[in-house]
């Protein structure tokens, strides 16, 4: 009976000191007392232990601290005082668990806004400053693409730890949600925040993060909204700094926006509508400079080989098919139809005798070849209007099981573009005359991605292929491909300048249907 009050007494007290405003040493000792009295004879010999423990594990939990017991130094009662230190870091590991974000540890979301409301009420009811700042990192879908899930969580994992270390103990920084943080400034004007923002800014963007050799950047968009007082509410602080941050995003990316509150309504940042008119006209002008984008990098490889990097338009029929019986979003389709084609660009880096080369690559010729992804994504990322293609282009050597390359990301982790074209790939090469082997018939190719399932290939994307190809080989739709745009002569002496510029039109409209 006196080792069982002697535990729920303690216990007590490190329950009371974490959750709750009942003094604590009063809890303790009052089951302390209980247990001595129903036995005091026995409790002479360990009374002296027990008020130390009770003083001690006091003493510990009011610091936070409950390593600084030492359940060796209370005699008889150390199984007690361990009990007490067990306790304390479960309870400490469950709060932590329940109120922290486990990939970034930033406070998550519902912390965040618990935190937001009280500050507001805060600041309401004492008329005080106050402002957040929303964070978006820029671009991060690329990065997810490009380099996997697990480079992209690191990248968050920088952020957060960038974050939380160069703001003050006051501040709040906790994530939102995906690549979204938010820091909530108390006591603070917006000048104040935007001043902390803008270097938080700057410290992320020289930020790197190790990846297969090399490194990854990134930088962020940041809006501020705040203000003083009752007018503050938590929705409307949201608002505004979700709108100033889309405000920085529109200006370029890697900016700090602060929120403005203009005098019509109706001109409230950011995102200022065009007209149904407005809107067609621009996606048509920038399908243009796509097509023109296409056509000059088609230029470059459509007079080489097929295993030289030459557009096959067997390859992107076999991926538009896949893509469209998945009802993969049109713009998405379009994505992997231009990758399809694109994917071997990089092979324009790649000196002809090692592709063409009939027996097996040294060590240094492979070399060469397993760096042709690359390539092809750094040349798609100097042309804006391709260069959602990249990560695509960069990945469709990836195998399903995790062994190919560049970066050896494995199962959902490779882009659904890149495991299409690899597919596409690797049956319209079986079905070609290589330098170092003979082609194949179709159903051996068949057999032969089957064989390959779960391994190379994505099992899913197999039974999609087997399902549209199996019973008949694919027919190459030619009006899938990327055909060059003939030159225009501006400089014909024969044709007045009204003649070339009707000529131009001509040519344009045609090359175009």
């Amino acid at each position: 009976m006196v080792w069982i009050g002697l535990l729920f007494g303690v216990a007590a007290t490190a329950i009371a000191l974490l959750v709750g405003p009942i003094p604590a040493l009063t809890l303790g000792a009052g089951g302390l007392v209980g247990a001595l009295s129903a036995r005091r004879t026995h409790a002479q010999g360990i009374s002296h232990h027990a008020r130390r423990l009770a003083e001690a594990t006091a003493a510990a939990l009011e610091s936070r601290d409950a390593g600084r017991l030492d359940p060796t130094a209370f005699g008889p009662l150390a199984p007690v005082a361990a009990g007490i230190v067990e306790l304390r870091a479960t309870l400490e590991s469950a709060v932590e668990a329940a109120i922290t974000d486990r990939l970034t540890h930033v406070a998550n979301r519902p912390t965040l806004l618990a935190t937001l409301f009280e500050e507001v009420e805060r600041a309401g009811r004492y008329g005080r400053p106050l402002t957040i700042a929303f964070l978006d990192v820029d671009h991060f879908k690329l990065v997810n693409d490009t380099y996997g899930h697990e480079i992209g969580d690191a990248v968050l994992r920088m952020l957060g730890t960038v974050l939380a270390d160069n703001v003050r103990t006051s501040d709040t920084v906790g994530r939102y949600g995906g690549e979204e943080f938010i820091i909530i400034f108390g006591e603070t004007g917006v000048d104040e925040a935007t001043a902390v923002a803008e270097k938080l800014r700057l410290l992320i963007s020289k930020q790197r993060v190790p990846v297969d050799g090399g490194e990854v950047s990134v930088t962020a968009s940041i809006g501020l909204a705040g203000g003083h007082g009752q007018p503050l509410r938590v929705d409307d602080l949201l608002r505004d700094a979700d709108a100033a941050m889309y405000a920085a995003k529109s200006l370029g990316r890697n900016q700090t926006y602060v929120f403005a509150e203009v005098d019509d309504d109706s001109a409230r940042i950011p995102r200022s509508p065009i007209s149904p008119e407005a809107r067609a006209a621009a996606a048509n002008v920038g399908d243009q400079a796509r097509r023109a984008a296409e056509s000059a990098l088609a230029s470059v490889i459509m007079p080489m080989s097929h295993y030289r990097g030459k557009p096959s338009a067997l390859i992107a029929t076999i991926a538009v098919r896949i893509a469209r019986r998945l009802e993969l979003p049109d713009a998405e389709v379009e994505r992997i139809r231009v990758a399809s084609l694109l994917h071997d660009i990089g092979k324009v880096a790649v000196p002809p005798e090692i592709l063409e080369k009939a027996g097996p690559l040294s060590a240094d010729e492979w070399q060469s070849v397993v760096q042709h992804p690359r390539i092809g994504q750094e040349i798609l990322n100097r042309v804006a209007t391709v260069k959602d293609a990249a990560a695509i282009i960069l990945h469709h050597h990836e195998r399903f099981s995790g062994h190919g390359y560049p970066h050896g990301l494995r199962g959902a982790d490779i882009p659904i573009g890149a495991r299409i074209v690899a597919l596409a790939d690797a049956y319209e090469a079986m079905l070609s005359d290589r330098p170092y082997r003979a082609a194949i018939g179709h159903e051996a190719a068949i057999a032969e991605i089957r064989v390959h399932a779960d391994t190379q290939f994505d099992p899913e994307l197999v039974e999609v292929f087997c399902a549209l190809f199996a019973d008949a080989p694919p027919e190459a739709d030619r009006t899938l491909l990327i055909t060059p745009e003939p030159p225009v002569e501006l400089h014909r002496r024969s044709a007045s300048r009204g003649d070339r510029r009707a000529k131009s039109r001509t040519m344009g409209s045609a090359s175009s249907a």
